[in-house]
């Protein structure tokens, strides 16, 4: 390993310690443990809400302005295709192998330690490591944003190649059921809701929203799921298919509901308006900043815990996105270095 702070190899020693907890979403309990430990060895007062942890910077005040650092625990379950042994941390050379280290160790680790640097020394600064991050679940940091006190700014370390993604995707699941009259397909009797879901899917694949998002481009509204019928002399009087719905900042979710509701003939119903989209304004002094170091704000279609967060964040973190969830998956130590560094000057 090439040369690094001390702060770097600190990184990369609790990396591998927590890839090799498996901590799959709603089961981070371990993992959380041991890192609740290590903050603790290392001066951290540590607030734990489930299996989330808070901490705050030394000097904390309640009144002064709050830059919150925020990185997830848990991970996704393995896919069948991997190589190596998931949960064993595989150092070659530069690059470190395992679960979750691109999606989010690295940035974890490394916000972890610009806080730990920082948190003496620079007054309000707040770090959590959430839970059920993979899967939007309530008891990530959902349930922790009621007890912070007013949050200015939040830095999310997930995987950016750490440019600064300053909008976000939103996410809408609707359900949605075509509703027709049963009759015998030898005669002509019956309503097919399979040709009523038809119409209204293709109305869904040919609309295209107005407001187009500069770093997000269009909402997409996608069917992905679709079911109908019994047997083959029945008209089917019901078809039910689900909708993916990526939102761009130009919208809420309710908004892109009421035009998908009004405009088809099934009976639709949202799983959930929660995961909305963010944006942070380009003039933001966080922003300006990244683009002085010659960083590129850019928007991203993923998902992360900023979707359930009230307050202006951009998401920041070492690692590539486009490892995220697959075999085999990896972070660079120099990319973990390089991270801790460019968290500790932009906050400073």
């Amino acid at each position: 390993m090439m040369n690094y702070h001390s702060y770097t190899y600190d990184a990369v020693k609790l990396l591998k310690k927590l890839i090799a907890i498996p901590s799959i979403s709603r089961d981070e309990s371990l993992a959380a443990d041991a890192l609740q430990v290590y903050m603790q060895e290392n001066g951290c007062n540590v607030e734990r809400i489930g299996n989330n942890l808070l901490s705050r910077s030394e000097q904390f005040d309640n009144q002064k302005p709050c830059i919150l650092l925020n990185a997830h625990i848990d991970t996704v379950k393995p896919v069948d295709s991997w190589t190596r042994n998931p949960f064993e941390p595989i150092q070659e050379d530069d690059i470190i192998y395992g679960l979750g280290a691109n999606d989010c160790g690295g940035g974890l680790v490394a916000l972890l330690q610009a806080f730990l640097k920082l948190r003496t020394t620079k007054p309000n600064i707040l770090f959590i490591a959430s839970a059920e991050e993979e899967v939007s679940g309530k008891n990530g940091i959902e349930s922790v944003i009621p007890i912070l006190p007013k949050v200015d700014f939040a830095i999310v370390g997930e995987p950016t190649s750490m440019q600064p993604a300053i909008a976000e995707k939103g996410l809408m699941v609707v359900d949605a059921v075509a509703e027709g009259l049963a009759g015998h397909a030898a005669r002509n009797e019956g309503t097919n809701a399979i040709y009523i879901a038809l119409d209204d899917i293709n109305w869904i694949k040919n609309y295209h929203f107005p407001k187009v998002s500069q770093f997000l481009g269009p909402v997409k509204a996608t069917v992905t799921i679709i079911g109908a019928g019994t047997q083959h002399n029945v008209i089917p009087d019901s078809c039910e298919f689900t909708i993916d719905v990526r939102i761009n900042e130009c919208y809420t979710n309710e908004e892109v509901f009421d035009i998908l509701n009004k405009n088809t003939k099934s009976k639709m119903k949202p799983r959930s308006f929660r995961l909305g989209s963010s944006s942070i304004g380009i003039d933001h002094p966080f922003v300006k900043k990244c683009i002085d170091m010659g960083k590129t704000p850019f928007g991203s279609p993923t998902l992360s815990d900023q979707a359930l967060m009230p307050f202006p964040s951009l998401k920041m973190g070492p690692g590539d996105s486009a490892r995220s969830h697959t075999a085999d998956e990896f972070i660079r130590i120099s990319e973990i270095d390089d991270a801790i560094n460019t968290y500790i000057s932009l906050l400073k």
